[in-house]
């Protein structure tokens, strides 16, 4: 019989809790009992590709020299890419959208427009905002004079990005004249984002633990959904406070809705609003 189809065993508590304090320790992902079974599936699979079929082998082998950390952006590449959608959700892509509106009409915006996507995953997100940034700059009939930084920890899901090429499903939830004007049909069949949205989006690696590490710049949205549910409060304190420091004044952070809980700033103002969860840098 093959390796590839041999059943592996199950992974005990003990190994999910080793493989648990590995994922918290180096990329602040906290799991719960409820993701064993993912986790299980994407280990097994790796290494059913290495003919392994001794999870404390396996961990070794992660865990151990430079080899070592070759094979950790393999495996992380796989535990930490997660499932996203244009315009995953709209009412806070609005919102920077009239933002940056606001901020058009009164000629209060006198340098470049800067984002950060945080992340990104495989790049809907960064593109979704490049759509709704850029019809503001082409309504205004004004240079299209902003960027885009998107993060993500694996560095397959930015290849995805940095492709910008998507299957027809994956473009569903963009609206008609969106898609008309900001996607293009491949010979493959799937769609590519127009090129000049992709020149305005930088996908980059990093690990958001590391927060002393992002570039040192200000900006004027960091919009940061569906990750920060993975961290621990005391992390997601951390990162949020570092958010505040690289956001301009007046600049805008954008999580999801329910994610941040008993945050305070004395540089932050939470928005009132019943669809977004904003805070405004005072």
């Amino acid at each position: 019989m093959g390796w590839s189809l041999r059943t592996l065993p199950t992974l005990s508590l003990e190994q999910f809790a080793q493989w648990c304090k590995l994922l918290e320790e180096r990329t602040g992902m906290q799991l719960v009992p409820q993701h064993k079974a993912l986790l299980e599936s994407q280990i097994s699979s790796r290494m059913r590709e290495l003919g392994l079929d001794d999870y404390d082998d396996y961990y070794q082998r992660v865990t151990q020299g430079a080899a070592g950390m070759l094979e950790w952006t393999v495996i992380i590449d796989r535990i930490a890419v997660k499932e996203t959608s244009f315009f995953r959700h709209r009412p806070s892509l609005e919102y920077v959208r009239n933002y940056l509106q606001t901020k058009i009409n009164n000629q209060s915006l006198t340098q470049s427009f800067d984002v950060w996507s945080v992340g990104c995953a495989t790049g809907e997100e960064a593109y979704s905002l490049a759509m709704v940034i850029n019809d503001c700059f082409e309504l205004a009939a004004l240079n299209p004079y902003y960027g885009i930084t998107a993060f993500d920890l694996s560095m397959s899901a930015l290849a995805t990005a940095r492709k910008g090429r998507y299957a027809k499903r994956k473009i569903e939830t963009v609206k008609a004249e969106e898609f008309k004007r900001y996607t293009k049909q491949t010979t493959d069949g799937n769609y590519e984002i127009v090129s000049r949205l992709r020149e305005r989006v930088c996908f980059t690696q990093a690990n958001i633990i590391n927060h002393n590490r992002l570039p040192g710049v200000k900006v004027d949205v960091i919009f940061c959904q569906n990750l920060l549910v993975y961290f621990r409060r005391w992390l997601r304190r951390d990162i949020l406070n570092a958010f505040t420091d690289h956001l301009k004044p007046g600049g805008i952070l954008v999580t999801g809705l329910g994610e941040v809980t008993e945050w305070e700033h004395p540089k932050m103002q939470k928005i009132t609003a019943d669809e977004v969860q904003v805070y405004v840098h005072e």
